[in-house]
Formats: structure tokens, sequence, C-alpha cells
């Protein structure tokens, strides 16, 4: 019986793949695990693993083409067979209903009809959000965990919940703003994938009607980002053992007249890093190529490392760790950040004795605790306040000095960093930005924050001081035009009044985007900073 193979969702936000090149050709013998195509995604070019053995019967997507996810791909099936019924139409979402009682393999297809299940409309302003494909070969998920509930607004980018797929548990990632209107399923349930997992839309508007009448063959064709499609449903066939060539049977020689290997991408990453020379690999693919397959089941010759010398007994072993949606957005905004802003660094060293008896006098108060961290978002903004430049964002088409000072404080969670704001902190005492900075960080450290506590900085903090880094540099937190990385205050020899005394010093620097501001500007807002910070008594007139 042929099998229809899709375009597969080879990332979370893949939305259609472009073949960049077939490794199988119509008439070819596929076997479970042979590489079918190298597909190119949104993000990277990924091998296509066959799931199935056969014939390959038809391409459907030429080399250099592009299709969306679950449209046809490719045919395997019986040598000869007819497959003309499963081609008119073009592709799976015409394909008729068909079973097969093989407990191997067996293609069923889900039939919709129109008069049965007509699309219907969607109030003005909400989104059916469904249960979205994770993995490659996902066919439902659960929710572990929710992290928004019913009327809670949603912003673009939070995270709404946590899904387990058949390969890991991954946070799901809204594409929408409004308020979470509709919940389809509860902790610890689970749907098959498009099915409806919640609804988003303005506040108050009534869904009854749309949660209780949906699904994934009936869904709204005019509100959702794309037309649902009957899916073909792939049994996926029991694997067969794989059979190991004997040393006497001819292996084609993977290397090509240039001398080069015949190699996958993948097999060529699994080999780094399983430590596999590659050459001593007998490849089992098209014309001799390594594959998957071949270094999975590689064993090197009894003794063949062993003549003479020492060899190493020692396990290459690692964990992978799927990267969630926070990491995700760190790297995609820093990296924007780091290669979009011309950052430039000043670094200074303050004395710190003044601060230190500022500080121990401070906290003889009752009920008055004040850390150094403190005192240094107090002096930024006052500081700010008297350099506006240094205060400012870059957009593309202005630049916008701010006169209000929003610091956001750079707070460490297990997973990464997040930035919670304090607004206004130049009108603030030290003991309001002391209080406000451990209740933020709390919250982050609970995954607690609200989108409106992370948003609106003008200035960045970042201080790495408890950890015992004495000097670093940070990446600008755009739009931001700069951000302070401060160290450890270090117990060192000093020259005061021409004599070497015990000192106490604390080194800054100041990464500045040099679109917004110069060299000397930034100079000129650090030897403010310096006066606040060594005679911090200045900052209470």
């Amino acid at each position: 019986m042929a099998i229809v193979v899709n375009m597969p969702r080879l990332s979370d936000t893949m939305e259609e793949g472009t073949v960049a090149t077939w490794l199988k050709k119509v008439g070819d013998k596929i076997e479970e695990g042979d590489i079918l195509a190298e597909i190119e995604t949104d993000k990277a070019t990924m091998e296509f693993e066959s799931f199935n053995e056969g014939i390959l019967l038809h391409i459907g997507v030429q080399e250099g083409e592009t299709t969306k996810v679950d449209e046809l791909l490719a045919i395997i099936g019986d040598e000869g067979e007819d497959i003309s019924a499963l081609l008119n139409g073009g592709g799976a979402a015409s394909v008729e209903a068909t079973e097969n009682k093989d407990d191997d393999a067996s293609v069923t297809v889900e039939e919709t009809k129109a008069e049965e299940a007509p699309a219907q409309e969607l109030p003005e302003g909400v989104i059916v959000v469904t249960m979205p494909r994770l993995s490659d070969t996902m066919e439902e998920g659960t929710v572990a965990t929710w992290l928004k509930k019913v009327g809670d607004t949603v912003e673009e980018g939070d995270i709404l919940a946590e899904i387990e797929t058949d390969k890991a548990t991954m946070e799901f990632e809204s594409f929408q703003s409004g308020t979470l209107l509709e919940i389809g399923l509860k902790e610890g349930e689970s749907a098959k994938v498009d099915e409806l997992l919640a609804i988003i839309g303005p506040a108050g508007t009534d869904v009854s009607g749309v949660a209780s009448s949906f699904s994934a063959s009936s869904a709204p064709a005019a509100k959702t980002e794309e037309a649902p499609k009957v899916e073909a449903k792939v049994e996926t066939p029991k694997a067969a053992p794989v059979k190991t060539e004997t040393k006497t049977k001819p292996v084609p020689t993977p290397v090509t007249e240039n001398g080069r290997l015949y190699v996958s991408p993948l097999a060529k990453k699994l080999a780094e890093e399983k430590g596999i020379n590659i050459t001593k690999v007998q490849g089992s693919g098209e014309n001799g190529r390594i594959i998957k397959r071949d270094i999975e089941n590689y064993e090197p010759a009894a003794g063949a490392a062993a003549v003479g010398k020492f060899v190493p007994t020692g396990t290459e072993d690692f964990d992978e760790v799927a990267n969630s949606q926070m990491r995700k957005a760190i790297a995609k905004s820093l990296t924007k950040s780091k290669f979009s802003a011309p950052h430039y660094y000043l670094a200074v060293e303050f004395d710190m004795d003044n601060a230190i008896a500022f500080r121990k006098q401070f906290n003889s108060i009752p009920d008055t605790k004040i850390s150094f961290n403190d005192i240094v978002v107090k002096a930024c903004a006052m500081a700010l306040k008297q350099h506006p430049q240094v205060n400012s964002q870059w957009f593309d088409d202005r630049m916008r000095l701010n006169n209000h000072v929003h610091i956001g404080v750079a707070v460490a969670v297990p997973d990464g960093l997040v930035v919670p704001v304090v607004r206004f902190a130049n009108e603030q005492s030290l003991p309001q930005i002391g209080a406000e900075v451990k209740e933020l960080a709390g919250k982050a450290r609970n995954k607690k924050l609200t989108p409106d506590e992370m948003s609106g900085s003008t200035f960045t903090v970042s201080n790495l001081g408890m950890f015992g880094i004495d000097y670093f540099t940070s990446i600008i937190n755009q739009p931001n035009s700069a951000i302070l990385s401060v160290g450890s205050i270090v117990q060192k020899p000093v020259v005061k009044e021409g004599q070497i005394v015990v000192g106490n010093t604390m080194k800054l620097t100041l990464a500045c985007d040099h679109r917004t501001v110069d060299g000397a500007t930034g100079a000129q807002f650090l030897q403010t900073l310096k006066g606040y910070i060594e005679n911090p008594v200045t900052m209470l007139v």
C-alpha cells in the first residue's frame, strides 16, 4: 500500500520548506532510516529521514522548490503500484480515505465534509490557538503546565504553556496578543496536533460557541494563519532488523574523485560527537555514502588502535537540553544588538572606601538594608538626568532622548537572565530602590514577572560582583544606548596622598552605542557617576 510522505515540520516555527537536495530518485529502494532529502527550513538545512520502506514512486517537490508543511513531498510504495488516485488533486488534501488491514503498515486519511463541518466565522479579533507540532514526529501533545490563566493578558512572545511532546517538554510561545479567553485542555490532558488548545481575543468576547464547535477539520478559514488541512496519518511500519554485511561483501568506496568523502551532514556530526574516524567507516547509502545508520552501528576493529601505544579508556559523554523559548529570545535579541549596534567600552575603577562607610552607617538605621547595587542604581539614575544622551534610545528613523529614567536590572534565572525595570529610579530613595529590586528579583526567579515589569527600560545595570567577577563587559539591551557592567569590590594596595595604603576599589565598564553616545559623552557620564559613588552622601542632598 502506497504511503504519502508530506513536507515535515522540522522546527517549531517552520511553515514551509524548500528541498535543497534529493538523496534518492524515483525507482530507488528506500529502507527505514535512509535519508530521503535535505530540507531547508526557516532555521537550517536539515536531513529528512524516511520512516518507511519501499520504492520511491513519486517526487512531489523538485530541488529548489518550496511547499507548505503537510503538503505532498513524495510517495513510497510497492514497485509498479498504481498511485494515480493519490496524485489526482495534487497532494495529501485530495487523498481519498483508504484502509489497509495489514498490521505492519497502514494509511488512514481523515475525511472532512464541508456540509457536515462548515467553516465558522470567528468574532472580530479572536484567534484560535491550536496544538502546535513541536517536533517532526509529533502527532499529539500533553499540556504539562499552563503559565497563563483565563482572563490574563497575553503579549506576543509570552509563554502560554509547557507542552510535552514525543521528544521533550517544550515551552509554547504565543504569536498573538490579547486576553486568554478559553483554555481547551487542562493540565495533564492530551490532544492531537491542530486540535483546540486555547482562544485569544479582546477581553469580554463570548467564545463559548467557537470552543464547543471547533475541530481541526472545521476550523475557521478567515482568522487563522493557515487554512486547516486534511492530514494523511501514517502508522510507522515496524523497524526491520539491520542486516550486518559480511566482510567479503564488496562495499562501494565512500570517496569522490577529488578525495572527499560521501557523507551526510548528520552522519558527520554524529561521528564527531562519538570520536569516530569517518574514513574508517564503510557507507551503506547510495554510492557508498556514509549515513546516520553507519555511524550508529560502527564498531572499530579489535585491537586496531592498540599497537604499542597507550589507549584511553574514558568514554565521551554529554547531555543535550532543548533550547527554551527564553534562551532563543536571548540569543536572538543579543545577537541582533551585538552585530547591529557599534559597541565600544569605557572602563573605570572607583574608590569604594566612602561607599563602604556610608552603607554601614545607612544600614544601622532600624529596618533599613541597602546593597552596593542599590547605591549604583541610584547613582546611575541621578547621573543619567544630567546626561540625557546616555539615557537615549536609537530607532531607525530617529533618536529618543528620555526625560524619565527607568533602569533595567539584570537578574540571573536558571535558564538565562531577565531584566526587570525600576521605574523613575531617580525619584526613589535608596530604601525604595532596594525594596523594589528585591521584589522584582524574587518574581524573576519564580517566573512571576509581568511583561510590563520587564519593558520600558532606558538604561541597564548588570552586576556580577557577588560572584567574585572584578571586570567584564556586557551587550547593550536595545533599543537602549548603554549598559553598565559592575564588578566586585576588591581590597588592594592603593596610593593616597603619596602613600601606599590598603584601599577598596570597584571596576565598572560602560558599553555604549556609538550611534547615540560619543566617547566624550560616555566619559563625562562616568565622571558624574564617580562623584556620586565615591561620595554617596551627595545623593541625599
